[in-house]
């Protein structure tokens, strides 16, 4: 019997990990925070779970009803949407004059951003973009309640399981292209395009616009 309900639950895993996996998967400002922090092989383990466990967090939060309740209340995404849009384009500024200048950075040399900072940019990235609870908690926390009482949990877990794995291939992963990042030019064309993506997520935020 037990092994009849287990096989019954596989399924709505599968479900949420793929439905997981599909909102996780897309360049973004976490992800490219992640990437470059997994080039840099600074702070990656502790940036992966940060990011990982903060899904897992608003997932969790999703299924249990505060997607609901953000949907009942706009005033809480219009304050992240302003806050967020501002912190990314700050940042997307800050991208934009690191392409501007010739650098090299010796991935190994351990010198970089501190792990406070790192933390705390990872937190801002993921807490102060209104995409991340219409994603997580809105989205996949309405898809979960569909596979009733105890296949919505099952469903989160799926779900979470893919962000975790996601991150930490994108974390770990990025360290294959650390030749490639021994030349300046890479990390000129990188954060080119981190400061496009940062740029334009704060401009569409700014606009009201969804993606």
């Amino acid at each position: 019997m037990q092994l009849l309900h287990l096989e019954s639950m596989i399924p709505n895993f599968i479900a949420g990990f793929l439905s997981g996996a599909a909102l996780i998967i897309a360049i973004g400002a976490q992800n490219s925070f992640v990437l470059r922090q997994g080039i840099r092989h600074e702070h990656v383990l502790s940036i992966v779970l940060v990011c990982a466990c903060a899904d897992a967090l608003l997932i969790a939060a999703g299924i249990a009803g505060l997607g609901t309740l953000i949907k009942s209340v706009p005033l809480v995404l219009d304050v992240t949407r302003y806050g967020g849009a501002a912190f990314l384009l700050i940042y997307g500024l800050i991208a934009a004059r690191r392409a501007l200048q010739p650098h090299l950075l010796k991935v190994d040399s351990g010198v970089g951003t501190s792990f406070g900072a790192a933390i705390a940019t990872c937190l801002a990235f993921t807490f102060l973009n209104p995409h991340v609870y219409l994603d997580t908690v809105v989205l996949l926390g309405s898809l979960a309640n569909q596979y009733g009482d105890r296949g919505r949990w099952v469903f989160g877990g799926g779900a979470t399981a893919a962000s975790f794995a996601w991150f930490f291939a994108l974390g770990y992963g990025a360290r294959l292209l650390g030749p490639l990042f021994s030349k300046s030019i890479a990390w000129r064309v990188l954060d080119s395009l981190i400061a496009f993506i940062m740029l334009g997520l704060g401009i569409t935020l700014l606009v009201g616009k969804t993606a």
